[in-house]
């Protein structure tokens, strides 16, 4: 069977979609995974407009459904954009989920975690807690080794990708050149320096 990979996000630009934002789905590969976060991007989001299809699907490898929808929960609540779309979100899970294939260890943090906070929501789901308590339960884990397993993944894996700079109105390749030659040497009310306090300057190869 050809796998069929569905992005979550196209550039804008028309190029191909880096492929850590790709996303097989195969039969053999759903039964190989132990979950897969599923999900609908919402009409007003800027995403939307880009991707060639609202509905997105991540599989999970270290993680079963459940906890990835808890981990991605907690993730908003930690890092809360109203009108960010849990595609993007999906994307901290999914860096979880490896480390989790990686490492026993954080996998049993994560499950431990998970864990917990179904036990704080009464035994249920704890992903359909309302905000304020979830809220409230994030803020009692603060400085945990579980809350700082994702807070520390979340913080790069929520922001730097090309979804959330979509989202933001912002994009990487702007800063790639570097300073040099944007305007930002044209100092004419300061004195010029001495060439060696620059250091040396770049030269084309």
């Amino acid at each position: 069977m050809n796998p069929t990979i569905i992005p979550i996000a196209r550039d804008p630009d028309g190029h191909a979609l880096d492929p850590a934002l790709r996303i097989k789905l195969t039969r053999r590969e759903l039964l190989k995974g132990t979950g897969v976060l599923t999900g609908t991007l919402a009409l007003s989001s800027i995403l939307a407009m880009l991707a060639p299809s609202r509905v997105w699907a991540l599989e999970l490898q270290g993680l079963d459904t459940h906890q990835g929808d808890v981990l991605l929960a907690f993730t908003r609540q930690i890092y809360p954009h109203a009108t960010l779309d849990n595609a993007v979100y999906a994307l901290v899970v999914k860096d979880l989920d490896g480390k989790a294939q990686k490492d026993p260890a954080v996998r049993q943090q994560l499950a431990d975690g998970v864990k917990q906070l179904d036990t704080t929501a009464g035994g249920a789901d704890w992903s359909k807690r309302d905000s304020a308590a979830q809220a409230r339960d994030v803020a009692a884990l603060a400085g945990t080794p579980f809350f700082t397993t994702v807070r520390s993944t979340a913080v790069v894996s929520l922001y730097a990708n090309p979804l959330a700079y979509q989202h933001f109105g912002y994009g990487a390749s702007e800063g790639d050149g570097g300073y040099l030659d944007k305007g930002f040497n044209n100092l004419s009310w300061l004195p010029d320096p001495p060439a060696d306090a620059s250091g040396p300057i770049p030269k084309d190869s």
